[in-house]
């Protein structure tokens, strides 16, 4: 029987347990965490995701701001107003939307987040620390993850965990998160050799690469833990069918928007092998939000003297 790994259930109650923190915060007198999102240009995905995150800091009792810059915003302009929210006090977590428009230095912009107002866990010395095991500010994504995992109490001393996709924003960190758990761990990716036989040895398979149904059967021992990271929105009716066939829900669902989400992981051929599998939606995609509600109340508790 394979567990389905609830992330919006799961990220529900860690909603919950930031709000009862936050409460208990204000009553003893400190003032409410603050979270600034820096949205540069008009981007469908990013506006959405950044409308999301205001309104979990709200609904978590946080204070969720948003500094909203056009496309064609200078460094120069954008770094002044960095340098600002670094400065105010009031402003306990700076979280940058990605991707950037292409003529800033993306790097050189988190760079400019101090690390302990580096909510994304983005910034040099935040990555530095997330090797060297000490104590730091970690990526939203794949630290959901690992709570997630550790909420369903899968063990994970041990496990060899492999890692489809080595991105700066979920891979890597997730291979270092993986390790402070006593993990064997390999990272695997496009320049991988056999890339099937490498992800069937897996305790635990991490699919973090950006396409659509990528990780099938083949790629997965049966009685694994699967953890798919990839949101892909497919708008073509024939691949939905193909990759669910017979889904009368998926297919009402597509009708009604003309697309539907899907992972890296091809869910109705895999879940049946799995142990336990995150589904997309409802999987790890909410739990980012709500590590991110995390991760700002740990960096307010810190800069206020209450950690």
């Amino acid at each position: 029987m394979t567990t389905i790994l609830d992330g919006h259930a799961i990220a529900a109650t860690m909603r919950a347990e930031v709000k009862e923190a936050v409460d208990a915060m204000i009553a003893n007198g400190a003032r409410p965490p603050s979270l600034t999102a820096v949205l540069v240009g008009d981007n469908p995905a990013s506006s959405t995701y950044v409308a999301s995150k205001t309104k979990a800091c709200k609904n978590a009792g946080l204070i969720g701001e948003t500094l909203r810059l056009p496309a064609d915003v200078s460094h120069e302009t954008l770094d002044r107003h960095l340098r600002a929210l670094a400065a105010n006090d009031e402003v306990d977590g700076i979280l940058v939307q990605l991707p950037l428009p292409d003529h800033l230095p993306t790097r050189t912009v988190l760079e400019t987040v101090p690390p302990e107002k580096d909510v994304d866990g983005f910034h040099a010395e935040s990555v530095g620390r997330l090797w060297l095991g000490e104590p730091g500010l970690t990526p939203a994504t794949p630290t959901g993850v690992i709570e997630l995992l550790k909420r369903y109490d899968i063990a994970l001393s041990g496990a060899h965990a492999v890692i489809v996709g080595r991105s700066d924003i979920v891979g890597k960190p997730m291979a270092a998160l993986l390790l402070r758990e006593n993990c064997t761990v390999t990272i695997c990716h496009s320049r991988t050799r056999d890339l099937p036989a490498m992800c069937r040895q897996a305790d635990l398979l991490v699919a973090a690469i950006g396409r659509p149904a990528m990780i099938g059967p083949e790629h997965v021992r049966e009685g694994a833990v699967v953890v798919d990271v990839g949101i892909n929105r497919i708008t073509d009716a024939a691949t939905v069918e193909k990759l669910y066939p017979g889904n009368e829900k998926r297919r009402r669902g597509f009708d009604k928007r003309g697309s539907t989400l899907t992972g890296d992981v091809d869910y109705e051929r895999v879940a049946p092998l799995a142990s336990a599998i995150t589904p997309v939606p409802r999987g790890v995609g909410p739990l980012t939000v709500a590590q991110l509600l995390v991760n700002t109340l740990t960096a307010s508790k810190r800069r206020q003297g209450l950690a």
